[in-house]
C-alpha cells in the first residue's frame, strides 16, 4: 500500500528544511486514526487538521459500544464530545468511569455530554450568540451552545424571542450586539432567522428545528423558509446544532484573530 500522499509531502518538507519539526508534528497529529475492534474508526486528529473537535453522534448505538467508543477517544485527545445521547448511554458512561479521573459534563437540556481528563480549551476571543424562536428550540440551541463553547467560543443567548411576540425580539437583542456571529432556531414556520438578518449586519446561520405538525411539519416547512428568505443567511439541515456551532466557532474565531 502507498504511503498517504499528504504524509509524504510533509515528510519530504521537514527533510528539505521547508517546515519546521513543530509544523510537521502537527501536521502528523492531525491524519491520527484510532482502531477501535475494528468497529470505529476514530479521528483523533480532526482538532488539529480542521480546528474543531471530533464528536461522537451516540444515537442508534449500543451504550457499551458507545461508552468505549469515548473512553478510546478521550485516551487519545485528551476530551471528547458526543450528541443525541440517551439517559442509558449517559449512565452506562458515568459508571464506566468511576474508578478513573475523569470528568463528564452531561448536558441533559442539549442531550449531549464532554468527557475529558483536561479543562475546556481556552477562550479565542470568538463571541457567538444563539437566538429560539420558542422553548420548543432551545434542545437544538444548546447543542449548538456546547460545541461553539469546546470551541473556545463565548457564547451569549436570548430564547423564546419568536415573531408569535416579536416585541420580545428587540429588547434580548441588546446583549447579542457584540457577538461575531449569530445562530437562529426556529421550528414550525421559521421565521424568525430571516428577520434577525435583516437587523444586524453579521452572519447568521438559520436553523430549522423538527417542531410543527400537519402538512409540512416537523422542520420541513421551517427549512423550506428558511432556503427562501430575501435575508442574507446560511441554512443547515432540520435540527443540525452540532453544524451550526461549529461553523459559527469557525467564523467567530477568526475574525477574532485578526481583529
Amino acid at each position: 500500500m502507498s504511503p498517504n500522499t499528504a504524509l509524504r509531502d510533509i515528510l519530504h518538507g521537514y527533510r528539505n528544511g521547508t517546515i519546521t519539526e513543530d509544523d510537521a508534528l502537527a501536521a502528523i497529529e492531525g491524519f491520527r486514526i484510532e482502531m477501535l475492534e475494528g468497529m470505529a474508526r476514530i479521528d483523533t486528529g480532526r482538532a488539529v487538521r480542521c480546528g474543531m473537535p471530533e464528536v461522537v453522534l451516540a444515537e442508534g448505538k449500543d451504550p457499551e459500544v458507545f461508552a468505549e467508543i469515548m473512553l478510546t477517544h478521550t485516551a487519545a485527545a485528551g476530551r471528547c464530545i458526543a450528541t443525541r445521547v440517551s439517559p442509558e448511554q449517559a449512565g452506562v458512561l458515568t459508571e464506566r468511569i468511576r474508578p478513573t479521573d475523569l470528568t463528564l459534563d452531561y448536558r441533559e437540556a442539549a442531550r449531549a455530554l464532554v468527557l475529558g481528563d483536561r479543562p475546556a480549551p481556552a477562550p479565542k476571543g470568538g463571541i457567538v450568540a444563539i437566538l429560539t424562536a420558542g422553548t420548543s428550540d432551545i434542545r437544538v440551541a444548546e447543542e449548538a451552545r456546547l460545541i461553539a463553547e469546546e470551541m473556545g467560543c463565548e457564547v451569549r443567548t436570548a430564547y423564546d424571542v419568536g415573531v408569535a411576540g416579536i416585541h420580545r425580539l428587540f429588547s434580548a437583542m441588546k446583549d447579542l450586539i457584540p457577538a461575531h456571529v449569530f445562530i437562529v432556531a426556529a421550528g414550525r414556520e421559521g421565521t424568525l432567522p430571516a428577520i434577525v438578518s435583516g437587523l444586524v449586519d453579521r452572519p447568521v446561520i438559520g436553523v430549522p428545528v423538527s417542531t410543527g405538525y400537519g402538512y409540512m411539519g416537523a422542520g420541513e416547512a421551517a427549512l423550506a423558509s428558511m432556503l427562501q428568505s430575501c435575508s442574507v443567511l446560511s441554512v443547515v439541515n432540520i435540527d443540525a446544532g452540532f453544524t451550526a456551532g461549529a461553523f459559527a466557532a469557525q467564523i467567530a474565531n477568526l475574525v477574532a484573530k485578526d481583529a
